[in-house]
């Protein structure tokens, strides 16, 4: 083999800057970066999947896409409980379907968010007024403070706060029993 195959790092560092070099739509609008128009498709793409299976279930909601934290997210707004579920169950099926719906026709796996009826808006709040609960606890005692087991997402969202009010956390336990730990200041 006499071609030096390229390393690894350097692949993905010239990937990541093909993916953030601005794109310019048009001289009058502002520059989005190829990232930004890729999350832009990604949500559209859901969005078109999931209005479609609204009109096949014959149900009502208003589709909003927008993007944070470097990842696409849909909305549907209505007051179809249904499409949560017990415990946001139906909620996630959704979203892995509108995952793989973008996946199909982009070739690339996506870490897109979807909310239906404000479902993941709420147990947000909720999460963070529980991991502030935790948080005064360990102030207060200065002994860790284990949470109930939690999915992937909402252990996030506690790390976040967590992280966010000077502490750490971490998780333990296998899933689907894995939980957040919050700890006293070293």
């Amino acid at each position: 083999m006499s071609e030096e195959q390229p390393d690894v790092v350097e692949v993905v560092e010239a990937e990541v800057a093909a993916v953030e070099e601005p794109v310019d739509a048009d001289a009058d609008s502002p520059k989005v970066s190829k990232r930004e128009e890729a999350l832009n498709n990604e949500g559209e793409i859901a969005a078109d999947y999931l209005e479609e299976l609204l009109d096949i279930a014959d149900l009502d909601g208003d589709i909003d896409t927008f993007n944070e934290s470097g990842r696409a997210h849909v909305s549907v707004i209505t007051d179809a409980e249904v499409l949560v579920g017990k415990d946001g169950e139906v909620l996630d099926a959704l979203q892995e379907l509108a995952r793989l719906a973008v996946m199909t026709e982009t070739g690339h796996r996506s870490r897109l968010m979807l909310d239906i009826a404000g479902y993941r808006d709420k147990q947000r709040r909720q999460l963070q007024d529980l991991a502030g609960d935790a948080i005064a606890d360990v102030q207060s005692t200065g002994e860790p403070v284990r949470l109930s087991p939690m999915n992937p997402y909402q252990r996030k969202i506690v790390h976040d706060a967590v992280a966010a009010a000077g502490l750490s956390s971490e998780s333990e336990g296998e899933e689907p029993r894995r939980r957040v730990v919050v700890l006293p200041k070293a």
